[in-house]
């Protein structure tokens, strides 16, 4: 899939900064390797640029190093034009672009207030997947009310009803994922058996 140019120097910076928080908290690719049961040469190229960064493989990486996901993503350049419009809100919610131009995956990172905790389901065309950065977050899909804590996420077809709000007295901070063609989201958070590839 071709990306726009701002998404392309944002995708190219993954690598550089996945390497800078390996070494500087010490841990070898080995260790992290076990952390994640991504294998070593996975986690290379990805550091080095000859693998491109997915949602499978930010993940765990994620989750082993305890940083927020949207953190190992980072944003373009201050100063570049191509940089995504700066927060802002939307039905009352703070909402940061992370990708820029309309490409088929666009991702938000979403603040909701505490006051939004009164479900109102909606149906609309596309396919989601939620991560919980800070908060707890109340979500409400056909009759299912669940509330997802820091780490845990969702996936699900839009075209079911859904919402999602506050499930406390403090706002919620989330990172969404949305495909407007449907595009499911693969994620392998567990480790592999001993020996298993990442490739």
């Amino acid at each position: 899939m071709e990306h726009s140019p701002a998404v392309a120097a944002t995708l190219a910076e993954v690598g550089p900064r996945l390497k800078r928080l390996r070494t500087g908290r010490g841990v070898t690719l080995a260790v992290l390797s076990e952390a994640t049961g991504i294998s070593k040469s996975t986690l290379s190229r990805l550091e080095t640029g000859g693998r491109r960064p997915s949602l499978e493989l930010l993940l765990p990486i994620a989750r082993a190093h305890r940083v927020p996901l949207d953190e190992l993503v980072g944003a373009p350049p201050s100063g570049d034009p191509r940089v995504p419009p700066a927060p802002r809100r939307v039905n009352g919610r703070t909402v940061v672009p992370l990708t820029g131009g309309p490409d088929a995956l666009q991702a938000w990172k979403v603040i909701i207030p505490a006051s939004q905790n009164e479900p109102d389901p909606r149906v609309h065309d596309g396919y989601e997947w939620l991560y919980v950065l800070a908060g707890r977050l109340r979500f409400v899909l056909d009759d299912h009310d669940l509330v997802l804590r820091v780490g845990e996420a969702a996936e699900f077809d839009t075209r079911r009803p859904h919402w999602f709000g506050s499930a406390g007295d403090h706002p919620v901070e989330i990172l969404s994922l949305f495909g407007r063609r449907g595009e499911r989201m693969h994620v392998r958070a567990a480790p592999r058996p001993s020996g298993a590839g990442g490739a």
